[in-house]
């Protein structure tokens, strides 16, 4: 099968072949739409036999070569025999093709067959090659994994690790209750709050909980903060008092911004592109939900950083 796509649940790709190409991930979930079990179990193989292929390359260049019998030819052997390891060591049973084979059957209201599609999260046991191991964290869900392979920059500060740490139940739990990808919420709310250090207070010096920005409009009926923010009026930087919602807590926060991104019409089309941290972030700057010119760029870097920092959870 050619990479780039993936035939449909009447020719399954075989077991022993991998989609090594990230760009076929778009093809994959395609394939997965068509619903049936089949297709949606395959389809999470693929999406871990691609993750765990990144792992053992990772693995690989930072290792040091003897260089001497190394050329391109014994290469590209390595890189096959990494394959077809990253094969093998997909769809496990309580792997994570389980668990993102859950989150695309809840998505898509498909009841999966069989068993460990209800008890969530479960302890990983595979056999991998020497220095290899995949430890199971309930801070780590489907779409870390599903998620094309992103590269920063920079790499993560303290202040951006502690920040997606003290968040990252939360947000896995509202993952797996809306299907929002939780480094995509965690690295909105970091880009919103300066990754914790500029929190909305409000009147009496109190904390809003606010961590993504959300406006007191005239159907909001709980608390507000008021406060002074920036915005971008044709195109020029100006300050501006506006009111932003109150909640209870950090939790009631993210319950508030997931059911704005899935039930508002407004952020629709945003809700339909979480395969793609660039298209997520994007949709939502076409969409209006903030006025600065460059929110789509600064976004997905939060998102990317975020990425980054829990899936280092799975490689510890």
């Amino acid at each position: 099968m050619g990479y780039g796509s993936i035939q449909s649940s009447s020719s399954i790709s075989s077991t022993q072949d991998l989609i090594a190409d990230a760009r076929s991930l778009g093809a994959l979930k395609a394939d997965a739409s068509k619903a049936t079990p089949a297709t949606i179990r395959e389809t999470a193989k693929q999406f871990e036999s691609l993750f765990m292929r990144e792992l053992i390359k990772s693995m690989r260049e930072a290792t040091m070569k003897s260089g001497m019998l190394d050329n391109p030819g014994s290469d590209l052997g390595t890189d096959l025999m990494d394959q077809q390891y990253a094969v093998s060591m997909s769809g496990q049973p309580g792997g994570l093709s389980d668990l993102i084979a859950q989150q695309l059957s809840r998505q898509m209201g498909v009841e999966m067959p069989g068993k460990g599609f209800d008890t969530g999260i479960k302890p990983i046991t595979v056999t991998a090659p020497e220095r290899l191991s995949k430890p199971a964290s309930d801070k780590v869900t489907a779409s870390d994994m599903a998620l094309a392979p992103v590269k920063t920059k920079r790499a993560p500060t303290a202040t951006q690790a502690d920040f997606v740490a003290k968040h990252s139940d939360i947000a896995s739990k509202i993952e797996k209750a809306t299907g929002i990808p939780a480094s995509f919420m965690l690295g909105q709310a970091g880009h919103e709050t300066g990754w914790g250090k500029h929190q909305i207070k409000t009147k009496g010096g109190g904390n809003s909980f606010n961590l993504f920005g959300i406006k007191a409009g005239a159907s909001w009926t709980g608390r507000v903060a008021e406060v002074t923010t920036t915005e971008f009026i044709n195109g020029v930087e100006q300050k501006r008092v506006a009111k932003f919602r109150a909640y209870d807590s950090f939790e009631d926060s993210f319950k508030d911004y997931a059911r704005l991104i899935s039930e508002s019409p407004r952020y629709a089309k945003a809700k339909t592109q979480t395969n793609s941290v660039t298209a997520f972030a994007n949709g939502l700057q076409k969409a209006g939900y903030a006025t600065d010119p460059e929110y789509a760029a600064k976004l997905s870097r939060a998102i990317n950083t975020t990425l980054q920092l829990r899936r280092a959870q799975v490689q510890a």
